[in-house]
């Protein structure tokens, strides 16, 4: 029996990297899941996969937050899992951001877990259950990375406190994770880089680099009934690197 059997989960960035390591786990436990993408491409290959419904969700819009939580509600009866994964990243010095920058990085960073927590938490909460899981960054715990990315993530951590007392009385959990490298598209400029990657692995006590599956893995027992008592926690998943 799956963890997650019967249960109707929505992970954003869902058609690649991160995001479609937990779509693929979620629907192998049991799970309907929506793989909410931007990514026409992506969300095609999605929706082939079985129990697997893409649907096309820009997260740094309120209006499409709305729509979509409607109709996610409309056509399976609930919701039982959110996983607020979307999100980008930048390479930029800090001297070269600008407000734009600053401006795109939270609305697709930090608007969009708020928008989908404002969405989904009441559709949960008429349930009187459900699990959300913000994906925030380990920049966000350590002196690492002045600049936008850090402070967007900064903000998720923060809200996602918010959030698990607001609505911890409602029955809905509200967890985060903070990944470290973890071996995606998005990182994939640092894997071309042979003595960066040596880098980083060295400094790892683990000695890897992260793997989707390690970000999955912990998502899938914040997601499940496995973690019914936990809400408000926050779980690294570096390797070690921020415990140094």
């Amino acid at each position: 029996m799956g963890k997650l059997n019967g249960k109707v989960a929505i992970v954003t960035g869902g058609a690649s990297g991160i995001g479609e390591g937990m779509v693929d786990l979620f629907q192998a436990e049991g799970a309907i899941v929506i793989a909410a993408d931007i990514n026409e491409e992506a969300l095609q290959r999605a929706s082939e996969k079985e129990n697997v419904h893409g649907m096309r969700l820009n997260v740094a819009s309120d209006e499409e937050w709305a729509a979509f939580a409607k109709e996610v509600k409309e056509k399976f009866g609930r919701i039982d899992v959110l996983v607020n994964n979307a999100g980008i990243s930048s390479e930029k010095p800090y001297s070269e951001i600008g407000m734009d920058d600053w401006q795109k990085m939270m609305a697709i960073n930090s608007f969009g877990p708020f928008a989908g927590m404002k969405h989904v938490a009441p559709i949960m909460a008429e349930q009187k259950s459900g699990s959300i899981v913000n994906i925030s960054s380990y920049t966000a715990q350590i002196g690492q990375g002045f600049n936008h990315y850090s402070a967007s993530k900064g903000a998720v951590r923060a809200i996602s406190k918010a959030a698990a007392t607001t609505f911890g009385r409602l029955g809905v959990r509200v967890n985060a994770l903070f990944p470290g490298i973890i071996e995606t598209p998005m990182t994939q400029n640092l894997s071309a880089s042979k003595e960066l990657l040596d880098q980083l692995v060295r400094a790892t006590p683990l000695q890897r680099l992260g793997k989707p599956a390690d970000i999955a893995n912990a998502a899938l027992f914040l997601a499940s009934d496995d973690s019914s008592y936990i809400t408000g926690a926050e779980i690294v998943i570096d390797g070690g690197f921020s415990a140094q």
